[in-house]
């Protein structure tokens, strides 16, 4: 018979878990394993709340297995590290993003792509490599192989770096991997949430012209004044959408719900590209004339290898980029996810778990 997540490991946690579809988080008991030789042990500050945090409590994808405990932007304190750890010490500041294993033998591995393994191990709500169940963040420690713990630069604050380990790879690593991380590069951003925002800080630190695509107007004051973006588009207002036709060499589209490529096609230049970091629940319409008249491309990005990562946030301490935060208790949490759905944030939730994670 199957152990209770309490009884699975030697070391007791708590955090707050969902335990079905409602998505509705409560006080979780359950349990870690020692650090081992490779492992990284660090008590959690913070942790943000990821758009995919909401769709995975709710199993909006499907794959959903409960009790679920959310949290792959986590931040906190080195309190212990294996006999074999190299690059970590007690008391330095850590954090873990999206992944906390992978094959370490497959390509995708052998080229520091350990995010596209076919054998990654998520954060949380997977399978780990002992049999047992992820459980993420929103808890008050966690227990990782050092190759999947990333160092905060110092100048960064914990909690506005949290986000970084999801939002800034998942925007980062396109920037740089489809070619918009030159200087004077055309770069449109669809949605200004807690991707969007990101992409905006990182697209100008590396020089790109940048356009923010919106349906919502009450934007364009905070873009383009607070975020540093050059021009603004309301995504519904077709005058302005036809009058930045083929202005564009490359969209990075940030936007979770359903929502309409062609338009955005219209704005890319020839052999130019929107590369998809939201996740919609439902496909999209995608027409192939639009593609064929200009040989554009639509492309898929998904988060960025361990080395990417590290290379992420040290690029944000050097350009001092951190996420726009609303640091909140962990009691707050339901609360939260359920503005978080009506997008009633700006520009992403980070719970506040050092101070507020309370034992039950």
């Amino acid at each position: 018979m199957a152990k209770a997540p309490e009884e699975e490991h030697p070391v007791r946690a708590f955090g707050w878990a969902a335990r079905d579809t409602s998505g509705v988080l409560s006080p979780f008991k359950f349990s870690r394993r020692v650090t081992k030789d490779e492992d990284v042990s660090f008590k959690i500050l913070y942790c943000g709340i990821c758009h995919s945090d909401l769709h995975l409590v709710k199993n909006d994808w499907g794959n959903s297995t409960y009790p679920l405990l959310p949290g792959h932007e986590v931040v906190g304190v080195v309190t212990e590290v294996g006999n074999k750890v190299q690059k970590y010490k007690v008391g330095d500041r850590v954090g873990v993003g999206g992944m906390v294993g992978a094959c370490h033998t497959c390509e995708s591995c052998e080229n520091n792509l350990e995010n596209y393994c076919p054998k990654m191990i998520l954060t949380y709500n997977a399978v780990d490599y002992d049999g047992t169940k992820t459980y993420g963040g929103y808890s008050d420690h966690m227990v990782a192989n050092e190759r999947y713990i990333v160092r905060i630069p110092d100048n960064l604050p914990l909690d506005a770096a949290a986000p970084l380990l999801c939002a800034g790879i998942t925007t980062y690593s396109p920037l740089r991997y489809f070619g918009l991380d030159k200087p004077g590069t055309r770069v449109g951003v669809v949605g200004l949430g807690g991707l969007g925002h990101v992409a905006v800080k990182f697209a100008k630190a590396f020089g790109a012209i940048v356009t923010v695509i919106s349906t919502s107007p009450s934007k364009k004051q905070e873009a383009i004044e607070a975020l540093g973006a050059d021009s603004f588009l309301v995504s519904s207002n077709q005058d302005e959408m036809q009058a930045a036709m083929g202005t564009l060499d490359g969209i990075i589209d940030t936007v979770s719900a359903v929502h309409p490529l062609v338009p955005l096609l219209f704005l890319l230049k020839s052999q130019g590209k929107i590369i998809m970091v939201g996740a919609p629940e439902k496909p999209l319409e995608l027409p192939v004339f639009p593609l064929i008249m200009g040989r554009k491309m639509v492309a898929g990005s998904g988060g960025g290898g361990m080395k990417e990562t590290q290379e992420m946030i040290d690029f944000a301490g050097k350009h001092n980029i951190t996420s726009e935060i609303e640091v909140i208790p962990m009691g707050y949490v339901n609360t939260a996810m359920e503005r978080l759905a009506k997008a009633d944030v700006k520009y992403r939730f980070v719970l506040d778990i050092g101070n507020t994670l309370k034992a039950a």
